[in-house]
């Protein structure tokens, strides 16, 4: 997945993001950070084809799978059931492909007894959460796309979570994730990229990125609080 030199995308009459050169290899997990406002969701939006850039361009590779927005797309008078097959639909799996798999992805959410065939509209967040991130994980996509979807669920499942996508990243599947859940991005990622202003500062090993991110922002030069860790 390539985003060449010079991409731009414009919202209204700012510039989101400017200048922005990436080149990932496939099967490469990817951590970016930095701080609210900095182009993050802009370039995973444009990335997934939502958002596309203005100027320059994004070669993709690949069945994309997103969770960029927790239940965007779900229907909240549907159950989580129903709400499974529709994600299964329109990532362009047939109906009898997603039904095949609806019982184990209802079974890795691990919602309490008989939630799963009520409306999501009686779910809490951390349930909706849940069910989001278990369609994503489990639909065997080229490339996942994850922002801020680390923070669905409670210990246990965030660490199921982390096991899913470390299969994936063995099934040679890439993997961008969005997070100020910087020892989530150590621990997960083997590339981490900082964008800042729309513009990208550094681009490294995550400790290493992390490092530097955190100590600008330990200078003050940006708003931050250690409860984003």
């Amino acid at each position: 997945m390539r985003a060449s030199k010079g991409q731009r995308v414009k919202t209204k009459t700012v510039n989101a993001i400017s200048n922005l050169s990436l080149d990932i290899p496939h099967g490469s997990v990817v951590g970016i950070v930095g701080a609210n406002g900095a182009g993050k969701s802009t370039l995973m939006r444009s990335i997934a084809g939502i958002l596309p850039p203005t100027t320059g361009r994004i070669t993709v590779d690949g069945k994309i799978s997103t969770l960029l927005a927790l239940g965007v797309g779900f229907n909240p008078a549907l159950s989580g059931r129903d709400n499974i097959i529709l994600g299964g639909l329109a990532s362009g799996m047939t109906r009898a492909e997603i039904e095949a798999q609806t019982d184990a992805i209802a079974e890795f959410a691990d919602l309490p007894e008989g939630f799963i065939d009520m409306p999501v509209r009686t779910y809490s967040a951390g349930m909706y959460g849940r069910v989001a991130f278990s369609v994503a994980v489990n639909l065997t996509p080229d490339i996942l796309l994850l922002d801020e979807a680390l923070s669905a669920g409670d210990a246990a499942f965030k660490e199921k979570s982390f096991a899913r996508m470390r299969e994936l990243c063995k099934q040679a599947s890439t993997i961008l994730i969005v997070s100020h859940a910087l020892a989530s991005i150590n621990e997960l990622c083997d590339t981490a990229i900082w964008i800042n202003k729309g513009k990208l500062v550094a681009h490294g090993k995550p400790n290493e990125i992390t490092d530097q991110y955190l100590t600008f922002l330990n200078a003050g030069k940006l708003p931050f609080s250690y409860e984003d860790l």
